[in-house]
Parts: C-alpha cells; sequence; structure tokens
C-alpha cells in the first residue's frame, strides 16, 4: 500500500466533502504563507533537520523525503486550509476547542506516521513538540488569515523561540 498517496486521497476526499472551496481565494493568502513557512523550514534545516519523512512500503520505489514533503505542501495544507478557515467557529471558546481539534488531528497523524516508519525525529524533536507546534501554527494561520503582518511577526518570534530551545548551530546556515 502507497501510505503517501493513501494520506492525499484521504484530505482531497474531507476536503472535497468539509471544505470551504467557494471562499478559496480568500484562503489563498493563508496556503501560500503556511507553504513558504515549510519551504523555509525545508532550506534552513537540510542539514539539520528536526524530523524526516521517510518512505514505507510501495513509497520506496518513488518517494523520497523531498517528495512527501512537495505532497503535503500541495495536497495537505490545500486541504486543511479550506476545511480549518472554512469551518473556524466565532465565539472564542469554540475557536479554541477547533483549533484544539485541529492539533489532535495532525497529532495523531504524526503518531501513526511514527508508528508506520513514515517519519523520523531527530535532534530532541519529538511528538510533544510537534503537538506544540500544531497548537500554535493553528493558531497563527487563524491569525494570518485576518492580520497577516501580525502572523508574519509571531511566526519570527515562535521560530526564534525553537531556534533557541534547540541550540541550533549556525554552522548550519551556508
Amino acid at each position: 500500500m502507497n501510505l503517501n498517496l493513501m494520506y492525499g486521497a484521504i484530505f482531497i476526499f474531507s476536503a472535497i466533502k468539509w471544505g470551504d472551496w467557494k471562499n478559496w481565494k480568500s484562503y489563498y493568502p493563508t496556503f501560500l504563507f503556511l507553504m513558504v513557512g515549510d519551504l523555509v523550514y525545508q532550506f534552513l534545516f537540510y542539514k539539520h533537520s528536526m524530523w524526516e519523512y521517510v518512505p514505507v512500503r510501495s513509497d520506496k520505489s518513488w518517494a523520497k523525503h523531498t517528495h512527501i514533503a512537495f505532497l503535503i505542501m500541495l495536497i495537505k495544507y490545500p486541504a486543511t486550509i479550506s476545511m480549518f478557515l472554512g469551518n473556524m467557529p466565532k465565539a472564542a471558546w469554540k475557536k479554541l476547542v477547533f483549533i484544539l481539534f485541529w492539533t489532535l488531528l495532525y497529532t495523531i497523524n504524526e503518531f501513526t506516521d511514527l508508528k508506520l516508519g513514515g517519519i523520523v525525529h531527530k535532534n530532541g524533536w519529538n511528538l510533544g513538540w510537534s503537538a506544540f507546534f500544531s497548537f500554535v501554527m493553528f493558531i497563527v494561520l487563524d491569525v494570518h488569515y485576518k492580520k497577516p503582518l501580525l502572523a508574519w511577526i509571531l511566526s519570527a518570534i515562535f521560530a526564534t523561540f525553537l531556534w533557541n530551545v534547540f541550540k541550533i548551530p549556525q554552522s548550519i546556515l551556508k
């Protein structure tokens, strides 16, 4: 079975069923924001990654980390954005529950990947950090949709925080 194509199919089906595609143009900048963030991570941490996608089973015939990362960016992210922003509640407490739901969903997805061997954590990263990252990410995505500049500032602060917590050496930069 091809794990990553199965994930892609699940996200596409879910986005068709629950996504808000009528308003895709208003979500597009937030999708690009998420994709750029991932591309920056992929570029900066090429030689010091915190996690690495690993092809499993039949994925080994075609996939490498880069292929899987691009599939995630091109399928999972737009699907997530259309469902997440398209169904965001208005009330603050409902919004928090919704963000926690998405954090749990992403954490379960990563836990499954860990158990199946589809991802490997490195350099001190673990599932707890992934859950925390997802929680912050979903908050920042909601902020970006309404106030993009603030989201960029929050992202820079959070990235700096992670850089310092994990004591990333400057030597990883070219």
